[in-house]
Order: C-alpha cells, then sequence, then structure tokens
C-alpha cells in the first residue's frame, strides 16, 4: 500500500464531516497532546457525571487521519463510561501496534484506520485523541480519588 492509500475517501469523508465539538466552558478536566512526530496537537475538554461522559469538547489541529479518530470519538463519546473508554483506547492500540481487531458496535467506524498499523510515523496522530481524553479521565479520577480519601 501507498502512502497515499491510507487517506481513503471513507478518511477524508468522515474528518471533513466531523462533527462541532466546541470547547467547554466548564469541563471536569482538560488534557492537551501533542504529536513531537507530525506536530498534530489536541486539546479536549471532558465532563463526567453519574460515571458516564456527559459532555465533550476538542480544539484539534491534525492530518486527515488526527481528524478522523477525533471526529469518531466527538460523534460517539458520549454515553460512554470512563472504563468503555478506557477499553477501547487499549483496542485501538492494540490494532495498531499488535495486529489487533479494530473495535466494533458504535465505534465500528474505527475500521478504517486499521491500514495505518503499517505506517508506524501515523500512530501518533491517529491515537492523539484517545491519549488525550484518557489523560483527561485520569485526572477526573485521580481528583475523586484524592476527594474521597479526604
Amino acid at each position: 500500500m501507498d502512502l497515499s492509500d491510507l487517506y481513503s475517501e471513507k478518511i477524508l469523508d468522515i474528518a471533513a464531516n466531523a462533527p462541532k465539538a466546541p470547547r467547554l466552558a466548564e469541563p471536569d478536566a482538560t488534557a492537551r497532546k501533542v504529536s513531537r512526530i507530525c506536530g498534530s496537537i489536541i486539546e479536549v475538554d471532558v465532563v463526567v457525571r453519574g460515571g458516564v461522559i456527559t459532555q465533550y469538547g476538542h480544539e484539534i489541529s491534525a492530518c486527515a487521519l488526527g481528524q478522523t479518530s477525533a471526529a469518531i470519538v466527538a460523534r460517539q463519546i458520549v454515553g460512554t463510561t470512563p472504563g468503555e473508554f478506557q477499553a477501547l483506547r487499549a483496542e485501538m492500540h492494540a490494532m495498531l501496534k499488535q495486529n489487533g481487531a479494530p473495535p466494533t458496535g458504535k465505534w465500528a467506524d474505527l475500521k478504517y484506520l486499521e491500514p495505518v498499523r503499517d505506517y508506524p510515523p501515523r500512530h501518533t496522530s491517529t491515537l492523539l485523541v484517545f491519549d488525550a481524553v484518557a489523560a483527561a479521565l485520569e485526572k477526573i479520577e485521580s481528583r475523586e480519588s484524592v476527594a474521597a480519601a479526604s
């Protein structure tokens, strides 16, 4: 596969038709991740209520692969538990780095990113949104642990 084949019509379509996910005025946590390899940047905002992600926003500057990942996350994340999201992140890392199967169910569109596994320099931008959301969720969990211990 040629690098230009990696950017399939479906990838470009998802990236071009990304849902709006404006930054949140009062997030429970914010996290920023940067790819040193390609310069992609994402900053995410997350609100968790009752053990479920209820609001999500982001600001992104990334290639089509990073935009596609972020678009799918923005479309599907609300209603997901932090644990489910962490499992999804692990699935994405396994899909790209260990020849794992792509996610299924409401996350099935992530299968279009499966060819990225053959291009390790593109893994970071593709995984950026997952790592940023995971970092935000870890901040929330850490604060809750400290509060519970007090």
